[in-house]
């Protein structure tokens, strides 16, 4: 019988890999200079702090704000919807697009769209639809899924990606980065000036102005948003702030914890559709806000995880991220970020196992612009699983012992004293090598130390007289 996937079994098969390889060298490029660009920001931890407090607060606000955001965008002229799950985002992106006689699609990077599986939907209702992020466009031209948040081929190397041009685009194979971004741009190009529609995520909406801001490193953002005839931006319901005074605070702290840089090199405002006098825009603007899950997470323990503003800065850090990488949690948001959030979503079942994808060394929290409190949030996802009884059998039970055990200084003293004796035919130089049955993916990485022949109790009550 073929065991399960399951988080463990695709992290063991890529422990090692090629793949595992390029997200380590991509990944240290990111912590390097993040780490700079905050030592120069003196105001970096005053502005975390204000960030917070930004981001909980609409959180804490979020219908009055959402109902403030509708109305505006509708007083400019544009369409707000609301869908409760995946399938009423789909149905409803669909019908726009449908209605408004729309063929070619273009997208800009979306992480929404990627959770609703938005692409697989549209392709099948007949549509064509082209990723023009750089990174997207090649996760899509391989037919493969995302591994990071803001660098969706960081698994990739520009080998890979050469050989991949060269079969899918039909040109000469070169690894030269510039080289490969002309291809991409050479191509995407009349794809832009013919596309019906252009799709987009939310970075950030501005309740106030009905405004969204998109912040990307790439020009494709401002092509999807302004050259087709409509735009439709995805929205998941929490990416919301009051005002632009909110707004700017959290983009002083996004880039620098995303990217590593002092501001990201497009941030676009798109405030309703084209204008009289307006040079360009959509003839249509339409935001759909997303439930799908949320409203779940906000009403339960994990809500604060909702205050995330996607940087990617926990996955940089966390070192199982660092090194099996994104695949291997099977799910659109990796790292300790989606170890709550994908749970939270969907559910814990098939998801339960995520939150133990961590060593709990808090280095998380440490560089989330949000201070978002990941570690606890870990520990009541864990303590839910246990509770649900979705651990294995021997785990249980070994805890309940565990705990009756130590508990009980009689017992806690016979426990020790069989430890010791039992496991000296298997120590080596004071250290256990090799552990069977359960322990034995625990010595498979690392040794653990001989329990001591001689307990602190019992050496002190030997020699406390000298």
């Amino acid at each position: 019988m073929s065991q399960p996937v399951s988080f463990v079994t695709r992290a063991d098969a890529l422990l090692g890999s090629k793949e595992a390889a390029a997200v380590v060298k991509g990944i240290r490029h990111f912590n390097d200079a993040r780490d700079r660009v905050v030592a120069e920001f003196p105001i970096m931890e005053e502005l975390r702090d204000r960030a917070r407090a930004i981001r909980l607060h609409s959180l804490s606000h979020l219908d009055r704000l959402l109902g403030q955001f509708a109305d505006q965008v509708t007083a400019l002229g544009g369409t707000v919807h609301f869908a409760a799950d995946a399938d009423e985002a789909n149905r409803i992106v669909a019908e726009i697009l449908q209605q408004s006689d729309s063929s070619l699609v273009v997208k800009s990077k979306s992480m929404v769209s990627e959770e609703i599986e938005l692409n697989h939907h549209l392709e099948g209702v007949g549509l064509e639809v082209v990723e023009t992020d750089l990174g997207e466009f090649i996760v899509q031209l391989a037919g493969d899924t995302p591994s990071h948040i803001i660098a969706p081929v960081l698994h990739m190397t520009r080998q890979d990606i050469g050989e991949l041009f060269s079969e899918k685009l039909s040109v000469e194979y070169t690894d030269d980065p510039t080289e490969l971004n002309e291809i991409a741009r050479a191509h995407l190009r009349e794809i832009f000036l013919s596309a019906d529609a252009g799709i987009s995520g939310v970075n950030m909406a501005i309740a106030e102005t009905g405004s969204v801001v998109l912040v990307t490193n790439e020009g494709n953002g401002r092509l999807t948003t302004t050259a087709p005839r409509v735009h439709i931006a995805l929205m998941g319901m929490e990416r919301i702030v009051s005002s632009w005074e909110d707004a700017t605070v959290v983009l002083e702290v996004l880039a620098r914890s995303a990217t590593g840089q002092r501001l990201s090199v497009y941030t676009s405002v798109i405030t309703g559709p084209r204008r009289e006098g307006d040079p360009d825009g959509p003839e249509e603007s339409h935001v759909v806000v997303i439930d799908n899950g949320r409203s779940e997470i906000l009403g339960g323990p994990t809500a604060e995880i909702l205050a995330c503003i996607r940087c990617g800065a926990c996955l940089n850090v966390c070192p199982i991220f660092q090194t099996v990488g994104g695949h291997a949690y099977g799910t659109v948001y990796s790292g300790p970020v989606g170890s709550i959030v994908t749970p939270g979503l969907h559910g814990m079942e098939p998801w339960w196992e995520l939150p133990y994808a961590s060593t709990m060394c808090g280095a998380c929290e440490e560089v989330c612009p949000i201070r978002i409190q990941i570690p606890s949030m870990l520990l009541q996802l864990r303590e839910r699983a246990a509770s649900e009884g979705r651990l294995p059998g021997w785990l249980n039970k070994g805890m309940s012992r565990y705990a009756r055990t130590t508990t009980d200084p009689q017992k806690w003293r016979r426990a020790t004293k069989w430890a010791s004796r039992l496991s000296a035919p298997l120590a080596s130089g004071g250290w256990l090598r090799r552990i069977p049955g359960p322990g034995r993916g625990w010595t498979k990485f690392r040794d653990l130390p001989r329990p001591a022949s001689e307990s602190f109790a019992e050496w002190w009550r030997t020699n406390r007289g000298s």
